[in-house]
């Protein structure tokens, strides 16, 4: 569960290393937490150092962007559940499509039933 003024890891390779949700974008006017699949407001906090020339974001952009990997159990209909050992989110642009060319790390498939199967690809695998 992510809630306003948490910490995130970027799970791509758009630059970004840490970022903060500023807001959980939901249907809903008092939204309190955010999962899988849910678009964020995030403020980037640090950037990867080597990439500071070559990087798509600056320290303290306001960006999109979609949590993929949270500290909080992912139930399954099935009875599967799913852990991770960090909150990490992907960042987007405005039309909604990822910023990065690879995502690192395998990402669940409840991604795909929020349409954001561009992610899926990109990543390493689906679990």
């Amino acid at each position: 569960m992510i809630q306003i003024q948490t910490l995130l890891k970027v799970a791509d390779n758009s630059g970004g290393k840490l970022v903060r949700c500023l807001k959980i974008l939901k249907k809903g006017a008092k939204t309190r937490y955010g999962k899988i699949g849910d678009i964020i407001v995030v403020s980037v906090q640090q950037i990867r150092s080597k990439n500071k020339l070559t990087s798509k974001v600056k320290k303290g952009d306001v960006l999109h962007g979609v949590i993929v990997k949270t500290n909080s159990v992912l139930r399954r209909s099935v009875g599967l559940t799913i852990s991770y050992s960090s909150n990490s989110v992907v960042l987007l642009n405005k039309q909604q499509k990822p910023l990065a060319t690879r995502v690192l790390g395998v990402v669940p498939k409840e991604l795909r039933n929020n349409k954001f199967s561009k992610i899926i690809s990109l990543s390493s695998g689906t679990f």
